[in-house]
């Protein structure tokens, strides 16, 4: 391993969250980024300023030639071993005038959701959080929150009365780089949506990465996990719906190992 990825792996163990720079190169950023945001202008499911649309290779495979890149994957490598894979897909874009969000872990340990590990968290990684920017990330258009270090906390805000999803916390800081760049962290971190007091919106792709035994059932509609888990007792928890095959058969051959899962 690289001493670049050593120490990306420090940071990360320390923090809870690190930047990988310069992942998309500079020069094919812009192609990528409009392509993404008309996407998710043509198909969020929230109204602006935001925009959020799930199951994003299913709309879009601009990301793809980037998803398995080696800066990225050898990360995933020494965290999950082999056989790892992508839970979640998500393009999205964050415009002038949104507000803060709610400090909350991502799932599988966000409280709010029906499927998620209950608390006091076990002290291991169960998904990595990729967020590939593809506009700068900036204090003033809303680099996301984050709180360092939260990652080692056995339990997030949204349901524990003494933690305050609504709450600011001393040494919360917000996630900067490049459009390019890539926001790693682990999915117990503590992160909320940070307000866009600029006059450009944020454009991103979310790619969370799984480890093979991870049970990705619950966010797959039509499945009996979903239905069980999530949605007999009203939960509204994230989904990935499913891939076509004849997508599936234009990705990089890469790549296809980390979504198999998703073909219908």
């Amino acid at each position: 391993m690289t001493s670049a990825a050593t120490t990306t792996l420090e940071i990360l163990n320390r923090d809870g969250f690190c930047v990988v720079e310069q992942v998309i190169p500079r020069d094919e950023v812009e192609v990528v980024r409009n392509s993404v945001a008309a996407s998710v202008r043509k198909h969020s499911s929230l109204p602006p300023p935001q925009g959020y649309v799930t199951g994003f290779l299913r709309v879009n495979q601009a990301m793809a030639p980037y998803l398995a890149h080696p800066k990225i994957m050898r990360i995933v490598k020494v965290l999950f071993g082999d056989h790892a894979r992508i839970s979640m897909l998500t393009g999205a874009i964050n415009a002038p005038g949104i507000k803060r969000g709610w400090m909350h872990a991502d799932w599988p340990y966000n409280q709010k959701n029906r499927s998620h590990v209950q608390a006091p968290y076990p002290d291991i990684v169960m998904n990595l959080v990729t967020m590939w920017m593809l506009s700068d990330y900036t204090i003033e258009n809303g680099g996301t929150v984050v709180l360092p270090g939260s990652h080692r906390e056995d339990r997030s805000p949204g349901i524990d009365k003494d933690l305050d999803p609504d709450g600011h916390y001393d040494g919360e800081v917000q996630l900067q780089g490049s459009a390019g760049d890539v926001g790693v962290f682990d999915a117990r971190t503590w992160h909320a949506i940070a307000p866009n007091t600029g006059d450009s919106e944020r454009v991103g792709v979310i790619a969370r990465y799984a480890p093979w035994w991870l049970n990705l059932n619950p966010l797959v509609p039509g499945t009996r996990d979903r239905r069980q888990i999530v949605e007999d007792h009203g939960g509204t928890d994230p989904k990935v719906e499913k891939l076509s095959e004849s997508i599936y058969n234009r990705l990089p051959e890469a790549v296809q190992p980390l979504v198999y899962h998703m073909v219908e």
